[in-house]
């Protein structure tokens, strides 16, 4: 059996994905990452150890790395979940995103072509490009409405641009080339070995050492929420299902202001570690979690509304999330108490400082 070629396997998505496949199919998995900044040491060993997992440390946007890739282990298909994430550090290093999530994209796609033209038979039918991408491309919304695969891109941010130009360019490859792609846009996704740049994390583990809460602007942005277990069985459903070259919104209806949600975290944790009990937030003196909510700067360009219509996902491939938020929220806080101490020492050079201020004074 041909393997599935994943990348972008160290990051959250990623690696959260590899363990989805190898616990649901019998398929063997080739993990492709550059291991940057966001990728968990902790996680890219566990890789290493799995007997199903072929680990290469490599950069998408190397053509002839990416031509070697192919050659050498002749896969099913490829899932491109490769990218540079963080709307903060886009603002700070706008290039970088170009050069991973554009450029990179590219690079990775005309392996496929080159790859495609030498598959024969039920091997080229079924060859698939299943690309990762956002909901944030669709760029922000008002009070009402969703976004359906059919609404104009508008991105807002230089993270956002660069993965519309990288949904464009997945499209063209389809309609010019053949190329048998598939675009997935998703909910803000959330769950265990998110890195803790992003809210959830951040918010707990920061409430855990009685640290401040960065609530941006007013807090009443509103995303929508998808835990990744959910997102990982969506996407399996979206590349054995999907027809090529149609694109496919993941979503869970989990709409939630950003600090409706820190107050919900906030809760969570003290269910779990009370802070009366917990030494740091005594040191700080404070008696509530809550309390350390800090409103600050808005982020420059921020959008202030996501959400996303799913029933073509449901509609046409049957495919509903597992997880309510409530009981997905729980379990994501408990994995975090839970492993707090392995999971922060397996990121370095990150000490969730404020980033993406872009010359903005707090």
């Amino acid at each position: 059996m041909d393997p599935l070629l994943i990348t972008g396997g160290a990051g959250f998505i990623g690696f959260n994905l590899v363990e989805h496949v190898l616990a649901t199919t019998p398929s063997d998995v080739v993990v492709v990452d550059k291991v940057t900044y966001a990728a968990n040491r902790d996680a890219v060993a566990a890789l290493v150890r799995r007997p199903r997992v072929t680990f290469l440390k490599e950069d998408i946007g190397s053509y002839w790395a990416m031509c070697d890739v192919f050659d050498r282990y002749q896969p099913a298909v490829v899932l491109n979940l490769a990218a540079e994430t963080h709307v903060d550090r886009s603002i700070d290093s706008p290039q970088t995103f170009i050069n991973t999530n554009v450029v990179g994209t590219c690079a990775l796609l005309d392996a496929s072509r080159r790859y495609l033209a030498g598959l024969t038979g039920q091997r080229r039918d079924h060859f698939r490009f299943l690309h990762v991408s956002t909901d944030e491309v669709f760029g922000t919304l008002g009070p009402t409405g969703r976004f359906s695969e059919h609404t104009p891109y508008a991105p807002n941010s230089p993270y956002s641009a660069s993965k519309a130009a990288a949904d464009h360019l997945v499209r063209a490859y389809f309609v010019t080339y053949g190329l048998p792609t598939l675009i997935t846009n998703c909910s803000n996704t959330y769950g265990p070995h998110q890195h803790p740049e992003k809210l959830i994390p951040l918010m707990i583990l920061n409430a855990l050492q009685a640290r401040r809460l960065p609530i941006y602007g007013d807090g009443s942005n509103v995303r929508d929420w998808l835990h990744v277990d959910d997102h990982c069985s969506a996407l399996m459903t979206v590349l054995k299902r999907g027809v090529p070259g149609e694109s496919y919104n993941i979503g869970a209806d989990n709409e939630q202001t950003n600090l409706a949600l820190v107050d919900r975290l906030c809760d969570a944790v003290e269910a779990f570690r009370p802070a009366r009990f917990n030494i740091a937030m005594r040191a700080a003196g404070f008696d509530s979690y809550r309390r350390l909510k800090q409103f600050v700067v808005d982020r420059p360009g921020h959008d202030r509304r996501y959400a996303l219509d799913a029933s073509k996902l449901r509609r046409e491939l049957s495919w509903m999330p597992a997880h309510s938020f409530e009981t997905g929220l729980t379990s994501t806080v408990e994995w975090y108490i839970e492993h707090h101490h392995a999971f922060l020492a397996g990121r370095s050079g990150y000490d969730r400082e404020r980033l993406g201020l872009g010359g903005v004074t707090r």
